[in-house]
C-alpha cells in the first residue's frame, strides 16, 4: 500500500510534520480522547457505540450502561432487547447491540473475559474494525497507534501528507512521517483540530495554527 502523497517518505516531510505537531500541541494543550471510560472493555464498548454517533451522546449513554454491565460475561449473557434499550439513542443500536453481545461472547470464550491487546485479536471481534482496534490499543494499552477517522483523514489530506481516502492507506502514510512516540498523541491532535478549526465544509483558515503548512490538497 505505497503512498502517492507528495511528501511521504521524504526527510523534510518528517521535519514538517514535527513543526505541525508542535503548533497543534500549543493550540490544543491536553488533547485527549473524548470518550469516557475506566477499563479496556468500557473503551471498546464506547468506541463501538461512537460509530456514526457523537462522543457527547455516547458519554450520556454509557454511565447507566456500564453500571448495568460490569464485565464481558454480562454483555455476553445479555438479551438484545435489554441492551438495545440502553443504547437506543446512539443510532444503529440494533446492529451495535448484536455486535457487542457477539464480541463479548468471543472475548469470554477465547480470551478469558479479558480484552485482547493485539490488532489481530481485536479486529477479529464482531463489530471491531481497524479504527476501533487502534483506539483501544492506543488509549487502553498505551501502544503507539493512530486511528484514522474522517477528521484525521481530512486534515492529513489538506496538509499534504496523503492523497488517499482509504483509512488504512492514510494510516500507513502518516506512520511514515510521525515519530513512533508521537503517534497516539497525533491521533487526538488531528481529531480535535478537525473539530475545532479544520471543518469539512468551511474550515476556519484564519484561525488555523498550521495554515502556513496547509496544501489544501482536497477534503
Amino acid at each position: 500500500m505505497a503512498s502517492t502523497g507528495a511528501y511521504n517518505g521524504h526527510p523534510k516531510s518528517k521535519e514538517r510534520m514535527g513543526k505541525i505537531l508542535d503548533a497543534l500541541e500549543a493550540d490544543l494543550p491536553g488533547a485527549r480522547i473524548a470518550l469516557d471510560f475506566g477499563t479496556p472493555l468500557e473503551l471498546l464498548i464506547a468506541t463501538i457505540l461512537s460509530a456514526q454517533c457523537t462522543d457527547k451522546r455516547v458519554n450520556m449513554v454509557t454511565p447507566a450502561l456500564f453500571a448495568r454491565y460490569r464485565g464481558a460475561a454480562d454483555y455476553a449473557s445479555a438479551s438484545e432487547a435489554e441492551l438495545e434499550g440502553y443504547i437506543r439513542t446512539c443510532g444503529l443500536y440494533r446492529s451495535k447491540a448484536r455486535n457487542i453481545i457477539a464480541a463479548c461472547r468471543r472475548i469470554v470464550a477465547e480470551h478469558g473475559g479479558e480484552i485482547p491487546g493485539t490488532m489481530e485479536e481485536l479486529s477479529a471481534l464482531p463489530g471491531v474494525g481497524r479504527k476501533t482496534a487502534n483506539v483501544v490499543l492506543a488509549n487502553a494499552f498505551g501502544q503507539p497507534r493512530l486511528a484514522v477517522d474522517t477528521h484525521v483523514g481530512r486534515v492529513a489530506r489538506r496538509l499534504g501528507f496523503t492523497t488517499h481516502g482509504d483509512p488504512d492507506k492514510i494510516e500507513l502514510d502518516l506512520y511514515k512521517v510521525i515519530p513512533v512516540e508521537r503517534r497516539s498523541a497525533t491521533h487526538h491532535l488531528l481529531i480535535w483540530h478537525g473539530r475545532k478549526t479544520c471543518h469539512a465544509r468551511i474550515p476556519a483558515c484564519g484561525a488555523c495554527p498550521v495554515a502556513d503548512w496547509c496544501k489544501k490538497s482536497g477534503v
